[in-house]
């Protein structure tokens, strides 16, 4: 019996790239997708080592009286500042990478997706055996950012992409680019990347 492991794939993407809707196009593909940013939000409010540890960190405010993270207090708390981002990403990373490694150890598709907007940022594409950045013109991502996250200002989401590394870096780091612009479809360069991988 061979003991060969799935590709290790990241998908990455500043926010409002259309990272989404292209992992929705491997899966259909029946390739495995594990959404870090989903993962960290249910690890931050399922984890109690995880709880703790940010409890200790950004105070008792930071879930409310159920014991659900208090988002709002959250952001509020970390965004306009450089070292609590810092901070918080020390603490969610590592639990997000041990439920990676865990949940890809269930897997048995020729590759596997981790769809996570830092990537680069966090040095965890170093774990990853290639990776796709979804690219997309800053104007369509604010557009499509400011219609889905109805609870977000443009100031807010300013803020939020001053802490992705630029679209061009992500690019010339990336093994495969999928441009997702209004003159390009999106499917031939799945499956051509699909291809490739399988």
């Amino acid at each position: 019996m061979t003991n060969s492991r799935p590709k290790l794939v990241g998908i990455t993407g500043g926010i409002g790239s259309g990272k989404s809707t292209v992992c929705q196009m491997f899966q259909i593909l029946g390739i495995p997708v594990y959404s870090a940013d989903d993962r960290a939000k249910w690890l931050m409010s399922n984890d109690s080592n995880l709880k703790s540890q940010l409890i200790n960190e950004f105070g008792a405010d930071t879930y409310l009286h159920d014991g659900s993270l208090n988002r709002i207090f959250l952001a509020e708390q970390v965004f306009s500042d450089p070292e609590k981002v810092k901070k918080i990403n020390s603490l969610v990373h590592p639990a997000v990478g041990t439920d990676f490694k865990s949940w890809a150890e269930n897997q048995t598709a020729p590759y596997l997706l981790k769809e996570a907007a830092l990537l680069f940022e966090t040095g965890s594409a170093e774990e990853l055996d290639k990776v796709i950045n979804v690219s997309s013109p800053l104007k369509i991502r604010m557009a499509r950012v400011l219609m889905r996250d109805t609870h977000r200002s443009e100031e807010q989401i300013n803020q939020i992409i001053n802490q992705q590394l630029p679209d061009e870096k992500k690019n010339e780091l990336a093994d495969f680019v999928i441009k997702n612009s209004e003159n390009k479809l999106l499917i031939p360069q799945v499956l051509e990347i699909h291809k490739k991988l399988c």
